[in-house]
């Protein structure tokens, strides 16, 4: 920007500042940092909350860097300049493209997100932040974690390049089967910082804090000047009380977690089926060797086994699959040892030939699978990719699930993904490293340990389901099947389970009511769970279609994602800037999809910039529509004045309403999604560990360890521990010590909303929040234009109206529309939290 120092600011993993030249903390300053993961039901979601200033007096411009984990989905992204917020928008990725092709022609250049990493990805955009100024970072990002060899890891990734005075990660996990196993790993936990990490548990909760002082942050080993630099990695499982699992549901969804290890091990036979061409020289095959070693020790002595090497030709080490006793498995290290890389690349013989070997040895109460490790494309035999896929399904057909392992960056991935796909495996790519041989083992004790095969998951009641039928369950790992419950006449929910256990048929069978359990009522992510897994799935899915059968799958996802607001590989993200700079695209790549010059500095410009204004591309892509963001608008009583002071807030935030340190009590609301709708949800904390959630549905009280849930008909009369609740026409009266609060349940033109009154503001200082804001003095200023004096600053004002909910009638009423800072005295990031 012209007359502006260059100051790039990097959030890796967090958004935090990355300095081209050495800073100084003169110029800017991040002055807090924080990341709240909240899991339940293994569904992750995770609000990184960044809040920089500029400490000079000219302007700055600052690039933001984020590393997220690869399976997530980044799904909100927002800044916050001097009280106005910038929203990204989710579009089709072919309509953003277009908008990047037009900025090219005009030769415009800038950053967008598409590098993929081995276990992160990356998320980029830059902003100017003006003299003296702040600016606000927020990134969402959701993910459902997998359960691999017993247990569920949330990877936070950390880069600060400057330590952090206010630097927070806090991490909530809810899940009502208990909390088993809490353990707490990476780099960012060791030595050093150790003591910065608390963790807490009850019976179904887990709480895990990592706050570092400044000086920590800069003497751990992988620390400097630069500050933190590493992972923080948090472990756990949950009880498993039934084989059945564990079966929520809540407001027309539904979840089905199933991964019962009460079950006899099923033998298996399996193939190895490993690339010994020229491409796989020096440490590849080196690595694959020493991994074959540790895994053909691992077999169980009633597994069944065979060995193929290929290249131009196939080589198998014995014509038929072995027992794996003492003797033979002496007699195939030996033949691993003495695997050479040499000649071109034969895939589709080299599977062939490792199907034909299972089919002729396929036996009633085992489990077979064939494990596929290449390094490249077919250069050999048949080369044409879809005829390979034809064979090589044709030959399986459905008996055995195929995985592939691409080792390398330079392998055609998607060729092996569609060919694992199309039969019930998955396909991994194993990162040349230099603990490439322990990925490969750690890949094979995932599927060491077959328990059930013939997987078929049947919910009477449900409907659009995920995947319900699996080739093969292992353990350690966990089958997750969400749907709805469409009926509403429906009486009761039965999940069945009906699988092979050796040569056992066994069954398993649960039902619920259909009247939701007080516990369901707070857990609000199933319905986002439902969709990211829909949506992983029809992704697996669209690879291996073509013609009709692909777009038809293409656009229930693109739908999925625009509604609820992934980034995906078909959709990318608009972020919108400020008046004067330019928009910038942000994509998520393919797994085997490296980055092209031109994607790697993708730019979109709009010319023109309207407060809160998003971008709509519809189908027909030559035209744009713009539209303004809803807004929700708040009144402010003026003192001594006719006229109230009136100012307007995005849709969607999550607010502080009041904090009242001295009390050990706090209120935060979450606003709804469309204009004049109030809050969707508010929570009401005290005495530290207890709170009242309440929603358009009903108010549910947490003690810490019981909730009770109560709808909005009843009538409640309740005093407690000098707290007192009264409930009455819709109406909640709380009253705790000197402050007392009314939180009323609203139905107007079809919405339905929650509005909170303050009826007696609490006594002491240090209190904070929007509701806690004291009434404004202003003076009219007599002039040309309206502008009134506040605080003794001139603000440009207007006449406008709107609706005072803070009674019951909801007059309209005349107030001076005022900015937001002027009327708060403060930016609207003062007034946000990450969580509720």
């Amino acid at each position: 920007m012209m007359g502006g120092a260059a100051v790039r600011v990097g959030l890796l993993g967090l958004l935090l500042p990355c300095v081209a030249t050495a800073p100084t903390n003169k110029d800017w300053d991040i002055y807090s940092f924080h990341i709240n993961s909240t899991v339940t039901s293994r569904y992750a979601t995770t609000v990184i909350t960044s809040r920089v200033a500029n400490r000079i007096n000219q302007s700055q411009e600052i690039e933001f860097h984020v590393k997220i984990p690869k399976n997530a989905f980044i799904s909100k992204f927002r800044m916050t300049i001097e009280g106005k917020t910038y929203d990204g928008v989710v579009k089709q990725k072919e309509e953003a493209q277009q908008q990047y092709t037009q900025a090219v022609s005009r030769g415009q250049s800038a950053g967008i997100v598409s590098s993929v990493g081995r276990t992160l990805e990356e998320f980029k955009t830059s902003v100017t932040v003006a003299a003296l100024s702040k600016v606000t970072f927020e990134l969402t990002y959701e993910e459902l974690l997998k359960r691999r060899l017993g247990k569920y890891e949330l990877l936070i990734h950390a880069r600060p390049m400057q330590p952090v005075a206010d630097f927070k990660i806090d991490v909530y996990i809810k899940e009502y089967p208990g909390v088993n196993i809490l353990e707490i790993k990476g780099g960012l936990s060791t030595k050093e910082l150790a003591n910065a990490i608390s963790k807490t548990q009850t019976s179904t909760e887990a709480w895990v804090h990592f706050y570092p002082s400044k000086a920590q942050q800069s003497q751990c080993d992988s620390c400097g000047e630069e500050g933190l630099n590493g992972d923080l990695v948090i472990v756990y499982d949950v009880h498993r009380k039934k084989s059945i699992g564990d079966l929520k549901k809540s407001d027309g969804y539904f979840v089905h977690h199933f991964a019962p290890s009460d079950l006899p091990r099923i033998p298996k036979n399996v193939v190895f089926v490993i690339d010994q061409s020229g491409s796989m020289y020096g440490r590849k095959i080196q690595q694959t060797r020493e991994a074959l070693l540790k895994i053909l020790g691992d077999l169980a002595e009633d597994d069944h086994f065979g060995l193929i090497t290929f290249d131009s030709s196939v080589f198998p080490w014995k014509e038929e699959l072995l027992l794996a006793n003492q003797k033979n498995l002496e007699a195939a290290k030996m033949f691993v040892q003495n695997i050479r890389d040499r000649g071109a690349t034969d895939i589709n013989a080299a599977v062939l030939r490792g199907t034909d070997m299972l089919n002729r040895h396929l036996r009633e109460g085992t489990a077979s699978l064939l494990i596929l490790l290449t390094d490249g494309d077919p250069t050999t035999g048949e080369t044409n990719l879809e005829n390979i896929h034809k064979n090589i399904k044709e030959a399986i057909d459905k008996k055995f699930p195929l995985y592939c392992l691409g080792f390398g960056m330079d392998v055609n991935f998607e060729f092996l993904e569609k060919m694992a796909l199309e039969n019930n495996g998955v396909g991994r790519r194993i990162y040349e490293d230099s603990d490439a041989a322990l990925q490969l083992q750690g890949f094979y004790e995932e599927v060491a340990t077959p328990l059930l095969t013939d997987v078929q998951m049947v919910y009477l009641g449900g409907a659009n389901l995920t995947q319900t039928n699996f080739s093969q369950y292992y353990n350690g790992s966990e089958i997750v099947v969400a749907g709805q419950i469409t009926d509403n006449n429906i009486e009761e929910f039965t999940a069945e389970v009906i699988a092979i256990s050796k040569s056992n048929k066994v069954t398993y069978s649960e039902t619920i009511p259909t009247e939701e359990p007080i516990t369901a009522r707070s857990d609000s992510n199933l319905q986002r769970l439902w969709a990211y897994l829909t949506v992983k799935q029809l992704l697996d899915k669209e690879v291996q279609l073509s013609g009709n059968e692909k777009e038809t799958v293409k656009k229930k996802i693109l739908d999925l994602c625009l509604k609820y607001g992934f980034v995906t590989p078909l959709t990318s993200m608009v972020v919108t800037k400020p008046q004067g700079e330019e928009s910038q695209v942000a994509h998520k790549p393919k797994e085997g999809e490296t980055p092209t010059e031109s994607k790697q500095n993708a730019q979109i410009n709009f010319s023109q910039h309207t407060d809160y204004m998003d971008y709509d591309f519809p189908h027909n892509p030559t035209e744009i529509t713009i539209k303004v963001s809803p807004l929700i608008r708040f009144l402010l009583p003026a003192e001594g004045q006719a006229l109230p002071l009136c100012y307007d807030i995005p849709v969607g935030l999550s607010l502080r309403l009041l904090k009242d340190p001295n009390n050990d009590c706090s209120m935060n609301g979450q606003l709804g999604q469309s204009d004049n709708a109030g809050y969707q949800k508010i929570v009401l904390h005290y005495r530290s560990d207890q709170h009242i959630d309440f929603d358009t549905t009903g108010i549910t009280f947490n003690n810490g360890q019981n909730a009770t849930y109560f709808s909005w008909s009843v009538n409640i009369n309740i005093e407690k521990d000098s707290v007192s609740l009264i409930l009455r026409d819709k109406e909640m009266d709380v009253t705790m010590g000197s402050t007392r609060v009314i939180i009323m349940l609203y139905e107007r033109d079809g919405k339905v909303f929650l509005w909170p009154v303050l009826r007696q503001r609490p006594t002491g200082d240090n209190i904070s929040g929007i509701m806690a804001r004291p009434p404004v003095v202003y003076e009219e200023v007599q002039g040309t234009t309206i502008k009134l004096k506040i605080q003794d600053k001139e603000v440009d004002v207007s006449r406008a109206s709107t609706v005072d909910l803070s009674v019951r009638s909801a007059p309209t009423v005349t107030c001076w529309l005022t900015p937001l800072q002027s009327a708060l005295q403060g930016e609207l990031a003062d007034f946000t939290v990450s969580q509720l």
